[in-house]
């Protein structure tokens, strides 16, 4: 009896002999079709075989997946949990097997150094075990270390069962798949394809060494233990050229819908993962010497002032981010971020010409879109900037849902569109919105402009009481926003608590009121922020 079993379709009968031929050159014996003895029963003799081999190669075509006898002898191999999955052409692989681990052998002429094969014996090694071949070598020369990217690099690692069950391997490779796919979602990131992640299943778990073979600074890693339909998920990110953790989290779910399990980890693991890659990048542009700064880290630190919300904060941001574009006139991040800044000046009454201020914020928009209008950063960022400067809310309100339609975790975009959607008169899914901001992210640097926004949504619904504490602890944190405590208030004054209201009116810089109000494209909910301002005493 031979240790590997190898079934394919007709079709592709050259390719499985490559196969068979480079295996047994590695020292392995290999049953393929072709020693079918003359005098035994077709399928007895599969059985047979089947049964005793230690391993089962299936070679994928689009034939494979047409052929009974291949679905029959993939099926067996992965309830005996021998299966090694590899694909010669572009076929989409069957059910189940499309949530299993495959090698792609397409064009594969039998190099023993390419990546797909060298996966395909390390699989081998560890179902046949004892002395058997190692895996094929790499080639004579050191594994090459590739530049970093210009932009955060991340790659997603195989995630472990943490009880080594092997069955567990298609949920832990979707895990990664669903993880990679959503990060792949933000532009600001340079992400490794999940196939070249998940071929270091087998490999000591040298981050470093990774790191530089991959071209990344970042390594997302992370185990599966499972306890009957109970799963828990751990999952950390490291800076693999430093070895520092950059952050950790544990999830708990069941196993009863897999993949809604497998989306609802990767929204949430990429909804932290995003934020604390962009908090390591400002501590690293913070610690560089400024002479030798480029365009991205004037960018970093221009974002690293932004969630103040103070006016010398704003207006050093935007002194970053006009240096970022004098250096790259195309840089559309730092476009949008200079056009949100100035539409923050504005609507926060910092600015001594609102007019020019407009003008120019309105103006960085359009240069921001031209550069990036499938970035979905841009499109959030652009999207409430042309609201805050006078734009067409309509037009802003479509820029935020086609960024949300891009990429639905980024917590940033949702509560864009919070303001956004209160200021059109919905306020019921402005607070959602915000909700769900919150709950994507709840570290958030802008969780007090979260508050804020909150915090108003209640106000125009009228919802005075659970307004107060929010819009509290906002004027605490973000004592210059001037959004807090006006919306503070309308609510006290509404509710008739006339000392506290005109002792937050106090707090309020006075030419930020008709700016503010001015945000309001609802009449009615625009008339609930000016009553309660003239009962308090303002002048509107």
């Amino acid at each position: 009896m031979s240790d590997i079993f190898i079934s394919y379709a007709r079709s592709t009968a050259k390719q499985a002999a490559r196969v068979a031929e480079a295996l047994r050159g590695l020292g392995y014996s290999v049953w393929i079709d072709d020693d079918l003895p003359a005098h035994r029963t077709y399928s007895r003799v599969i059985e047979e075989q089947m049964t005793a081999a230690k391993a089962a190669v299936v070679i994928w075509s689009a034939d494979a997946v047409r052929s009974e006898w291949v679905l029959s002898e993939a099926n067996r191999a992965r309830e005996d949990r021998k299966l090694v999955q590899v694909t010669t052409d572009i076929a989409r692989l069957p059910m189940p097997f499309d949530t299993i681990q495959c090698s792609d052998l397409t064009g594969w002429t039998g190099d023993l150094a390419a990546p797909g094969w060298r996966k395909v014996v390390a699989s081998i090694a560890h179902l046949v075990g004892g002395s058997g071949p190692p895996v094929a070598p790499a080639p004579a020369e050191s594994p090459s270390v590739l530049a970093l990217p210009s932009k955060p690099s991340v790659a997603v690692l195989p995630f472990s069962d943490a009880a080594g069950a092997t069955q567990g391997d298609y949920f832990a490779d979707g895990m990664v798949d669903e993880i990679t796919t959503a990060l792949a979602r933000f532009s600001s990131l340079f992400v490794i394809a999940s196939g070249s992640s998940l071929s270091y299943r087998e490999t000591a778990r040298d981050l470093k060494r990774i790191g530089q073979e991959l071209g990344v600074r970042y390594l997302l890693e992370g185990s599966v233990r499972r306890s009957g339909d109970r799963v828990r998920i751990m999952v950390q990110m490291v800076d693999a050229a430093e070895g520092a953790q950059i952050w950790a989290e544990r999830f708990d779910g069941t196993l009863e819908d897999v993949f809604a399990l497998q989306d609802t980890v990767a929204n949430a693991v990429v909804s932290q993962i995003e934020p604390s890659i962009q908090a390591a990048e400002i501590r690293r542009a913070n610690a560089r010497p400024t002479q030798d700064l480029g365009a991205y880290d004037l960018y970093l630190r221009g974002i690293h002032l932004a969630p103040a919300y103070d006016r010398a904060s704003t207006l050093a941001a935007i002194g970053f981010f006009e240096q970022a574009i004098a250096r790259d006139p195309n840089y559309a991040l730092a476009l949008a971020w200079a056009a949100a800044c100035h539409s923050r000046i504005s609507v926060l009454g910092w600015s001594d010409d609102v007019v020019e201020t407009n003008t120019i914020g309105l103006d960085l928009c359009r240069r921001a879109l031209r550069c990036g209008d499938d970035d979905p950063e841009v499109l959030a960022v652009v999207g409430e900037a042309t609201w805050d400067l006078g734009g067409d809310v309509g037009d802003a309100d479509a820029l935020i849902e086609r960024a949300l339609s891009r990429n639905p975790g980024a917590s940033f975009t949702w509560m864009g569109s919070g303001w956004l959607k209160m200021a059109s008169g919905r306020p019921e899914l402005g607070l959602e919105h915000f909700e769900t901001a919150a709950r994507l992210d709840p570290r958030s640097p802008y969780g007090p402009v979260n508050l804020v926004g909150r915090g108003m949504c209640l106000v125009v619904l009228s919802r005075f009481e659970e307004a107060i504490p929010l819009l509290k602890e906002a004027v605490l944190l973000l004592p210059e926003q001037n959004g807090g405590a006006i919306g503070l208030t309308v609510a006290y004054a509404h509710l008739g608590r006339l000392a506290e209201a005109r002792a937050a009116l106090e707090k309020v810089h006075r030419p930020a009121i008709a700016s503010i109000l001015g945000v309001f494209h609802d009449p009615a909910l625009r008339e609930v922020v000016r009553s309660g301002l003239a009962i308090a005493g303002a002048d509107v």
